[in-house]
């Protein structure tokens, strides 16, 4: 086995059945990890995506949005039985070990060039534990060192008035602000609520924000939302909704179903968010919170969140 980092396979490699990953990044709670990689890549990668779902028993759930790949995964270990075509590449293991991910890829020809050299190129990758190079007929194999983040989906809502203003803009401006002062910010999410809501501005969504931080840096990240949304919101109900996590509670989903399907309330949506144990933070004010904790529970769903329910 050797230690390489990427810039050691930079140096080393450079011919042409090398595609380097753009990113990587890895996010854990409890015995879940998230792994999101960046590939200039982007329809060509539903053949891996679809190879990693049915070899790799570690692996829940797979999906590719856009040039990013999300793979929802348990720690621990599983061989993988790999078989030209049929099952060409996937995960073996996941380790957790202090503030590191560690994720072993396998695969047979291209799929094991990816699992080692184009993966230990990506940003965000610390070095990786090469155990074979792959390519033609051999098999690939490394196991991919990471920073060990968390993941937090901040909800928004209420930012616009009548005649002026845009939630979906607002939020993802501070996102990409965010993401300048060194944030990483992950994806933006439209929630469509109920569209005969009498208190509406127009089109009546809330959004979420989702972002892999550093456990250290997650209160920082928090205050620095409600910063800017006190800078730049019109409305005197901006309130703000925290999920710290991968997994969603059925009873969040459920009452972002009831959010966009009929009215809810202050009240209902904070007893609600006590009994998950998630924190509402009035901004400005307290309506916003129905809407930003509705955001929440479709975070990972934008088919469902845009869904309307006439």
């Amino acid at each position: 086995m050797e230690i390489l980092k990427p810039e050691d396979l930079k140096e080393r490699y450079n011919d042409p059945w090398i595609a380097p990953y753009k990113k990587i990044i890895t996010m854990v709670d409890n015995d879940t990890v998230e792994l999101v990689e960046y590939h200039s890549c982007i329809s060509g990668s539903h053949w891996l995506l679809n190879q990693y779902k049915h070899s790799s028993p570690l692996i829940d759930m797979a999906y590719r949005d856009g040039n990013k790949h999300v793979y929802i995964c348990k720690i621990g270990k599983s061989p993988l039985k790999l078989q030209a075509s049929y099952n060409a590449a996937g995960i073996e293991e996941i380790v957790v070990e202090e503030d590191n991910v560690k994720i072993t890829h396998s695969g047979l020809a291209g799929a094991g060039v990816g699992a080692a050299m184009c993966r230990g190129m990506g940003e965000g990758v610390k070095y990786i534990e090469l155990i074979s190079e792959g390519g033609g007929s051999k098999i690939g194999k490394a196991t991919v060192v990471s920073e060990k983040l968390s993941k937090v989906v901040i909800g928004i809502d209420d930012t616009d008035i009548k005649d002026q203003g845009a939630t979906w803009t607002m939020a993802h401006n501070i996102g990409e602000e965010l993401k300048s002062e060194g944030f990483e910010y992950l994806d933006h999410v439209i929630c469509q609520l109920y569209p005969k809501n009498p208190h509406k501005t127009q089109n009546c969504v809330s959004i979420a924000l989702t972002f892999a931080v550093k456990e250290e840096d997650k209160e920082k990240l928090i205050n620095r939302i409600i910063e800017l949304l006190k800078r730049d919101t019109l409305s005197n109900e901006t309130s703000i909704a925290i999920l710290e996590g991968i997994t969603i509670p059925n009873k969040l989903k459920e009452y972002a179903h009831q959010t966009k399907t009929g009215m809810m309330d202050v009240g209902t949506c904070q007893n609600i968010a006590d009994e998950l144990g998630i924190k509402l933070i009035s901004v400005t004010g307290d309506h916003g919170k129905i809407g930003a904790l509705a955001a929440l529970g479709l975070y990972n769903n934008p088919d469902e969140a845009v869904r309307i329910y006439k």
